[in-house]
């Protein structure tokens, strides 16, 4: 039998559950996803950093854990909760079990509680810090202290990387946490990559001559990224532009928008996204607990909104060559509806070459 282990959220409700994967305690922000499938792509995305994911679907890992199916170099969530893990996948590409990966990682795992009533409580009280210990928590002051810092700089990579090869469209990709998926989209292209990190000065990024930028996803609270977003302003408007996730608010950000954090914020692969210009829902692939306040935009225009809430999915920059989304276009373990917009980027790319 596993070790016992307390989750102890922030108000002071207690889960007794039962430990897998690396034997550890740690303390996060709890947020909780929808997705029935796409766990690896959930564990593997540096979006996660510092929060602990609890899943909705009741069975997780059923299918293993396949390496050339992850977001990313490592496993970036700091715990996982679950309701039942699955212990004997069967899947033709499986290469290990759940349990043994977050094991490998480092990353400790909760099986056995109650995740209905969880998410529950989280999607009533709102997003809060919990503790993961193996003996009951007490030291609330702590919980109540804890915030997520200096979350890009903690995933971004530290050195220039270039994927693809010449004679075709060249993007530079700012890497705020980059899920593995964007490269691969633009790859599929034919577009040559230069992937920066997260600071990369603006001026040495239009030094490379590219056709086009990419602001890709990432942790945290964006406007917490100030040199960032001094960044993106001198970028905007001098190449066409595209923004995913915390790419999107960014860009918002850069332009005199600004963000908020919601409530709980949309995670999973079931996300409804309706265009304003057709009239057609899309269902997306969304993480991300902050939002664009679609009445602070002082240019640009609203293009996509979220059907269930109404928040800013989306804002078109037409006199900047540039769009942004909230919504994850690239999405692996699905949807793919929204794949399309990476061939918007690449034919603003072409009008302008």
């Amino acid at each position: 039998m596993d070790k016992k282990i307390y989750v102890t959220l922030e108000n002071g409700k207690v889960f007794e559950g039962f430990s897998f994967g690396a034997e550890k305690e740690v303390i996060g922000e709890l947020v909780f996803t929808t997705g029935m499938t796409g766990y690896i792509e959930t564990l593997t995305d540096p979006s996660y950093y510092g929060q602990i994911v609890a899943h909705t679907f009741p069975l997780i890992g059923n299918y293993g854990m396949i390496l050339s199916d992850c977001e990313s170099r490592k496993c970036w969530v700091s715990a996982y909760i679950v309701r039942e893990k699955c212990d004997a996948p069967s899947n033709f590409r499986c290469e290990g079990t759940l349990a043994d990966y977050l094991k490998e990682q480092g990353i400790p795992g909760v099986y056995g509680i109650d995740t209905r009533e969880l998410t529950k409580i989280v999607r009533e009280a709102g997003v809060m810090s919990a503790a993961i210990t193996f003996r009951p928590f007490t030291d609330f002051a702590k919980l109540k202290g804890y915030k997520i810092k200096n979350a890009v700089k903690s995933v971004t990579s530290t050195e220039r990387k270039t994927f693809g090869k010449e004679g075709g469209l060249h993007v530079v990709l700012y890497d705020f946490g980059a899920k593995e998926n964007i490269v691969r989209e633009l790859l599929a292209r034919g577009v040559k990559i230069t992937e920066v990190p997260a600071e990369f000065p603006a001026e040495q990024a239009l030094a490379l001559n590219p056709d086009g930028i990419m602001l890709t996803n990432g942790p945290g609270d964006p406007a917490e990224n100030t040199a960032i977003i001094e960044n993106i302003k001198r970028l905007a408007g001098k190449k066409p532009i595209f923004g995913i996730c915390l790419g999107h608010q960014l860009f918002a950000l850069a332009m005199g928008g600004k963000t908020r954090k919601m409530k709980y914020g949309h995670r999973g692969g079931n996300q409804p996204v309706k265009q304003l210009s057709t009239g057609r829902v899309f269902i997306s692939s969304q993480n991300h607990g902050y939002e664009v306040v679609s009445a602070s935009l002082k240019c640009g225009e609203l293009s996509f909104i979220n059907v269930n809430d109404g928040t800013c999915e989306g804002v078109d920059y037409p006199d900047l060559n540039a769009f942004t989304v909230q919504f994850h276009p690239e999405a692996c373990g699905g949807p793919r509806d929204a794949n399309f917009l990476f061939d918007r980027f690449i034919e603003n790319m072409r009008k302008v070459k």
